[in-house]
């Protein structure tokens, strides 16, 4: 489903090489976990494969579902099914949650040749999902994660997924600022998004995450490579160990 190989990419105007030739698999229906010391380029992968801006590829290739990501768009790469949830979920003053999320559908429904949601069908829609992820009517008439705390931002966008539907699902250190409550919550929500026809990339530096998500395969990032692969044993064996082994290794 997501195929990279020999990924080279550099960031900034200083054409400072991060990825320095990633491979990685990710077949259709698993979850794969990336684990790795701050530096060894965790996000700027998640950035490349969606293609923020300023990142740019030097070298490789990435494929998603058979097409080249690096010929598409940010909103193309949307509209195929790709999410990535950020570490630091932005604010964004003035524009209500719920429009936010229909226009977001509508817009991906729209890009796909699908039928936009009445009104409707999108309020039962949103209320089924938020129900299930403690996402109170309150949060969803504020401005986008406006005033909220880190657990309610990070619930609030694994509410985008369940709503987007996403086929491939990046999660950029989504146990960032959660509490265990709150870690609970998100976890249980990203587990209801496990299918046979979806894809996930998780992100995380800590075990605690991958007790309640349970990947299929771990690997370690390190120096911009993937340096190490196992089952989630090796997540455990990490949290005890450490990184340096695999620092020194790379």
């Amino acid at each position: 489903m997501l195929e990279i190989k020999n990924l080279h990419a550099s960031v900034g105007e200083i054409d400072k090489p991060i990825l320095k030739g990633l491979d990685l698999s990710v077949p259709e229906g698993e979850v794969h976990a990336i684990m790795g010391p701050n530096g060894s380029g965790k996000s700027t992968l998640s950035y490349v494969l969606t293609g923020r801006d300023g990142y740019e590829i030097t070298e490789g290739e990435m494929a998603y579902d058979g097409h080249d990501l690096s010929e598409m768009d940010p909103d193309e790469r949307a509209a195929k099914g790709l999410f990535l949830s950020f570490q630091y979920p932005v604010e964004i003053p003035g524009v209500p949650t719920l429009t936010f999320l229909k226009e977001a559908l509508n817009a991906q429904r729209k890009a796909r040749g699908e039928d936009e949601l009445s009104a409707p069908e999108f309020m039962k829609l949103v209320r089924e999902k938020a129900k299930l992820l403690n996402v109170s009517p309150d949060m969803l008439k504020r401005p986008l994660n406006v005033g909220f705390s880190g657990g309610e931002k990070k619930r609030m966008e694994i509410l985008q997924a369940a709503v987007l539907e996403p086929r491939f699902l990046i999660l950029d250190e989504t146990d960032s600022g959660l509490d265990i409550d709150a870690l609970k919550v998100v976890s249980d929500g990203v587990n209801a998004l496990r299918s046979a026809e979806r894809g996930m990339l998780v992100i995380t530096h800590y075990q605690r995450l991958l007790d309640h998500i349970t990947p299929d395969k771990v690997h370690v990032m390190s120096d911009g490579r993937i340096v190490a692969t196992g089952g989630p044993e090796l997540a455990k064996e990490l949290e005890a160990d450490g990184y340096d082994k695999y620092v020194k290794a790379a």
